[in-house]
């Protein structure tokens, strides 16, 4: 039977005690009275998902343009919720480290999850380098690749992590290949509700023929996906979302339930004809450049839209050599250096706006 919102698991504590429907309204009062900041933004989702409304207000987390408040109903995330409890087995009296912010909805999942599935989840402030219990075994926790990475020495006590918000790079995956820590990349949005689909980092089966080595992201439980015209990714979720949900990923299908991410259909680069996908040739280079950049476009007469690389650094010097391994039409025209990549408030780089920087 699929619990309703409005019930709190007999199992559920928060940062290590038990409380009722009724105790965590006082909870939430109290963190948003005298609370540090983000206490108060727990104590604020906590008091609109103890309200009399059936849904709540969240922003989107504006990768792909201005942040918008959207409406998303309470049952829809209990969905949710119990999804990500099924894929990963979480059993009530699970243990959960929750260290995102809860302005965004992940942060705001990690409570529903806890408070829906009966875990028993700890708060600590959502910054780069956490200051959590190294010697408490946590079943679950969600981070963002900045967190894992900062913290990378003391997750050994945590079986699974998922990881989001932002492609990982080639030095933190060969980091994480050896750990006993089960780390997943999972692909999803607001409007899904966090993430419809999940794709195993490290403890894979190493022989090639498996596509599961394949960077292929398989779907949770009543999670339908197809392709659209353009090659992107259409997503069914009833229990999420209403109707089909067509996004902007160009993906490849292996079946209607798992899939390999391309690119972003906005970012695709027309260089004399020749259809370039920037996350693609940003795979090539990972492992040859240590400071962060991307690949973008700029105007040429010729070619109409010519490639170039934006270096996040002092200085645009590259060695020509790093370009070696892409196909002609894949070498950069330009490389540009940026001090400071421009990012969203929850860490996502902005490709457009950084851009604004060079012009």
């Amino acid at each position: 039977m699929i619990p309703t919102y409005d019930k709190v698991h007999n199992k559920f504590k928060l940062n290590n005690r038990n409380y009722s429907y009724e105790e965590l309204k006082e909870v939430a009062y109290s963190f948003i009275k005298e609370g540090k900041p983000f206490e108060k933004a727990l104590g604020d989702f906590l008091a609109d998902w103890l309200d009399s409304k059936d849904y709540i207000k969240t922003k989107t987390s504006g990768t792909t343009g201005k942040p918008k408040t959207i409406k998303i109903k309470k049952q829809a995330m209990v969905h949710s919720a119990i999804a990500t409890g099924n894929y990963f087995g979480l059993k009530p009296g699970d243990k959960a480290l929750h260290c995102l912010p809860t302005q965004f909805i992940a942060g705001k999942m990690m409570l529903v999850r806890a408070i829906i599935l009966g875990l028993q989840i700890d708060v600590v402030e959502p910054a780069s380098v956490l200051n959590f219990n190294t010697k408490k075994h946590y079943t679950f926790c969600a981070m963002v690749p900045m967190q894992l990475q900062q913290n990378i020495k003391k997750i050994s006590h945590i079986k699974t992590l998922i990881v989001g918000g932002a492609p990982l790079s080639f030095n933190l995956k060969e980091q994480i290949k050896n750990l006993k820590t089960k780390v997943y990349a999972t692909y999803g949005m607001t409007e899904t509700i966090t993430h419809i689909a999940v794709m195993p980092l490290n403890h894979v089966d190493d022989d090639t023929s498996n596509p599961r080595v394949k960077n292929i992201y398989h779907t949770l439980p009543n999670i339908k996906i197809s392709q659209d015209e353009r090659h992107c990714l259409v997503i069914e979720a009833p229990q999420l979302t209403k109707g089909k949900l067509v996004t902007n990923d160009v993906v490849t299908l292996y079946s209607n339930t798992s899939f390999e991410w391309l690119g972003r259909i906005d970012n695709v680069i027309n260089s004399g004809g020749i259809k370039l996908y920037p996350e693609q040739i940003e795979k090539k280079l990972q492992s040859k450049i240590t400071n962060r950049f991307f690949v973008a476009s700029e105007s040429d007469k010729i070619l109409g839209e010519r490639l170039i690389l934006v270096l996040e650094a002092a200085n645009n010097n590259l060695p020509a050599t790093i370009f070696d391994d892409l196909d002609g039409y894949e070498k950069p025209k330009r490389v540009y250096a940026v001090s400071k990549f421009i990012e969203t408030t929850s860490g996502k780089l902005q490709r457009s706006k950084t851009l604004e920087l060079i012009a």
